[in-house]
C-alpha cells in the first residue's frame, strides 16, 4: 500500500482536526471507501466519507460543541455532512440496511466495522483508514485494485435487486482501469438486468 499517499490524506488539516475531535470524545472513526480506493490508485481524492461508531446524535453533539457546521438533512440513515475548517467530510455512523429499495433503507446501527463493510457495494468501497494509517480491509478491496478487479460484495443478483444503481456504479468503475477483470459469471449477470 502507498503509505505515504495515505499518509498524506490523513494529514489534511480538515480531517487531521476532525479526527482529533472525535478521538478526544473517545469516539473511534475511520476514513472509508471511494477516498481510499483513489489514493491507493494515485488519484485525487474529492470526497471524503468517513465511519464512526457513534450514533448519529452523539455526532451532533460533538460537532455543536466544537461550533463544526453541518447538514443532517440524511440523518434518517445515519449520515451528517460536517464542515470542519469550512471543507466537506460526510460522517456516517456504522449501519446495516434493511428492507432496502434502491437507495431507500430501514438502518440498525451497528459497533461492527465488518457489518458496516457488508452493506457497501464493491470490496474497494469497503476499506477503512484509521487515524494511526493502519487499513482496515475485509473484503480484500486492496487487493482487487491492485488485480483491477471490480467485485460485488456479496451475491451479485442480490445486491443488484437490493439497488438498481449499483449496474451504473458498476459500469462507472470500469474507468478506474485500463483493462478491468471480470468474471463472465458477472457480466452475463449484469447485462441480465441492463436488458430487463
Amino acid at each position: 500500500m502507498n503509505n505515504l499517499r495515505t499518509s498524506d490524506l490523513l494529514n489534511k488539516d480538515h480531517i487531521k482536526y476532525l479526527f482529533s475531535i472525535f478521538e478526544n470524545n473517545n469516539a473511534e472513526i475511520r476514513l472509508v471507501g471511494g477516498c481510499i480506493r483513489d489514493v491507493l490508485l494515485n488519484k485525487e481524492s474529492k470526497d471524503i466519507d468517513t465511519a464512526t461508531v457513534i450514533e448519529p446524535n452523539e455526532v451532533l453533539e460533538i460537532l455543536n460543541s466544537n461550533n463544526i457546521e453541518y447538514d443532517d438533512f440524511a440523518i434518517q440513515y445515519g449520515s451528517i455532512i460536517a464542515y470542519p475548517l469550512e471543507k466537506k467530510i460526510q460522517i456516517t455512523t456504522l449501519r446495516e440496511d434493511v428492507n432496502q429499495i434502491g437507495r431507500h433503507t430501514n438502518v440498525i446501527y451497528t459497533s461492527k466495522w465488518e457489518k458496516d463493510a457488508a452493506r457497501r457495494d464493491f470490496t474497494f468501497n469497503a476499506m477503512y483508514l484509521g487515524s494511526n494509517n493502519k487499513l482496515y480491509d475485509y473484503y480484500n478491496g486492496k487487493e482487487d485494485l491492485i488485480e483491477k478487479k471490480i467485485r460485488f460484495i456479496g451475491e451479485i443478483e442480490e445486491r443488484i435487486k437490493e439497488d438498481y444503481l449499483r449496474i451504473y456504479r458498476y459500469f462507472r468503475f470500469f474507468g478506474l482501469f485500463e483493462l478491468p477483470k471480470i468474471t463472465l459469471k458477472d457480466q452475463k449477470i449484469v447485462e441480465k438486468y441492463i436488458h430487463e
